[in-house]
């Protein structure tokens, strides 16, 4: 597949999560880990790409692994990220400082970090291996709700962007979760699949529909209205999924990122779902993100160490 690719390097540092900022189009940031996230100190990198390339404009080191990564959706500067010491950290990436809050409640890894979108919440929703999800008010230093009711790790957290106080849930326990605020406990249980679920997302154009990706190397969609099958099952992948994200540009596009090296895009609306597949790490695939100002514009980050930025011409291509 021809397609344009912009590459940083991070020397010593292996990518779990990147996200392109919400305000400026050339700004992303990753989270990323020394030796593969199982020792070893964390590092926050936030990348500016231009014509030429992708350059470091700052980076913050925590004294752990950081998993997750979150921009903040009422300051352009702020950045959340998810550790393996059970603490989130809240960054002000115009200070090159140490962190502006640090929020320690977990009693193990935060492996997923969200700040919510919609319209009057300024809430951030964190997932854990200690099997809860809290949910923050980073104008305090607590949580404000704990949720209870996952048997596993929950590797994903990921707020509606439709429904206030809504989010999802994704957890070693093979269930997809909807969790409301008002009542602090799951609307749905779903058992979307029979292995451990790593990601989940939320269509940006349909409140009622949902995509899992799993160790069964399956992607499920599924519609909240009918959970007795998913809408769609995306098989291609041969290792675990790592991250699954929504297009914010076309409704049934999707794009996903594995174990098996490769970022692949799909439309579920389509007879032949699978768009194509970008092999261009060279480690497991941990992070994914579409760009909210330039259509068609990806970046993922890998454990080889480096961090791309890309317009698949899969992309390009589809109508």
């Amino acid at each position: 597949m021809d397609h344009c690719v912009k590459t940083f390097t991070a020397v010593g540092r292996h990518g779990y999560a990147v996200e392109i900022s919400p305000y400026f189009p050339s700004r992303l940031a990753c989270a990323s880990s020394q030796y593969y996230g199982i020792a070893g100190c964390g590092t926050l990198l936030i990348l500016e790409q231009n014509e030429a390339g992708i350059h470091l404009f700052r980076s913050f080191d925590w004294n752990d692994s950081l998993f997750d990564v979150t921009w903040s959706e009422s300051n352009e500067h702020v950045v959340v990220t998810g550790g393996g010491d059970g603490s989130l950290q809240i960054w002000d990436t115009a200070n090159p400082v140490g962190p502006l809050q640090v929020l320690k409640e977990h009693t193990q890894e935060v492996y997923s970090v969200d700040w919510s979108q919609t319209r009057g919440e300024q809430l951030v929703v964190s997932g854990s291996w200690d099997h809860t999800a809290k949910v923050w008010d980073p104008a305090i230093n607590r949580s404000i709700c704990t949720f209870q009711g996952h048997e596993g790790v929950i590797y994903s957290t990921v707020w509606s962007p439709h429904v206030p106080g809504c989010f999802a849930s994704a957890s070693g326990d093979n269930t997809l979760r909807i969790w409301d605020m008002k009542t602090g406990s799951a609307r749905l249980i779903i058992p979307a699949h029979c292995a451990e679920i790593l990601t989940c997302d939320w269509c940006k154009y349909d409140q009622n529909i949902v995509v899992t990706g799993a160790v069964d190397c399956n992607l499920r969609v599924w519609d909240l209205r009918n959970i007795q099958e998913p809408v769609a099952d995306l098989k291609g992948h041969s290792y675990a999924i790592r991250r699954v994200k929504f297009s914010p540009f076309q409704r049934s596009v999707l794009a996903s990122c594995s174990y098996d090296f490769t970022v692949r895009f799909w439309d579920f609306s389509k007879t032949e779902v699978l768009l194509g597949t970008v092999e261009h790490h060279t480690e497991f695939v941990c992070g994914l993100d579409f760009s909210l100002h330039i259509p068609n514009q990806v970046a993922d980050c890998a454990w080889d160490e480096t961090v791309k930025i890309y317009t698949p011409s899969t992309l390009v291509n589809h109508l």
